[in-house]
């Protein structure tokens, strides 16, 4: 199973970047196939520009990047999203990369019922998020915008459907053996 990551923190020395070297490791120990999307070392574009927008409606982008991405993505069996929660939101890094990448005719077709995804090789995800504020607050006052809107509707509307959440609390005010422990469960997913 070929399974690929989608990282979005612009800081190699974050907690975020110790979570997906964790899951590498174990990935690598089992000889598994992986590939990593680095959205700020590639230098991704998130921005959905005029020239793009005249395309989109066709399924179609100007951005070389996109199409490579997608490539990726059609030989995706696992995908891994690893991201920060910020302001009770996906970073603008990663939501310009749906914006992008998940278009018409390869993530889905419109159908009289509503979107029908066409990515349903892959078999299951997880979302990886680290916020400050503790994973019960984000369902009960951020309006759960991970679970609700990034996993039952993005996610579920392109085709991927056995999606698995998982988030570290008090990232930044908390300790580091709490950080370390989160570093363990992540150990043991991926194991």
């Amino acid at each position: 199973m070929k399974t690929t990551f989608v990282f979005a923190h612009p800081w190699h020395g974050s907690f975020n970047k110790a979570i997906l070297d964790t899951a590498v490791k174990k990935l690598e120990e089992q000889g598994k196939e992986y590939h990593i999307i680095d959205l700020h070392k590639e230098n991704f574009d998130p921005v959905l520009r005029e020239e793009d927008l005249a395309l989109y409606s066709k399924g179609d982008t100007t951005d070389p990047q996109v199409k490579e991405y997608q490539e990726i993505l059609k030989d995706t069996e696992e995908l891994i999203f690893i991201f920060p929660i910020w302001w009770y939101d996906l970073p603008a890094m990663l939501k310009g990369f749906i914006d992008k990448v998940m278009l018409k005719d390869f993530s889905y077709i419109e159908t009289k019922t509503g979107l029908q995804g066409l990515l349903t090789h892959i078999k299951k995800a997880k979302v990886i998020t680290t916020s400050e504020s503790p994973s019960w607050y984000l369902v009960l006052f951020g309006g759960n915008v991970i679970k609700k809107a990034f996993i039952k509707a993005t996610l579920k509307g392109v085709g991927v459907k056995d999606v698995q959440w998982i988030n570290s609390s008090y990232t930044t005010s908390g300790s580091n053996e709490k950080r370390n422990s989160f570093l363990k469960k992540i150990d043991r997913i991926f194991s």
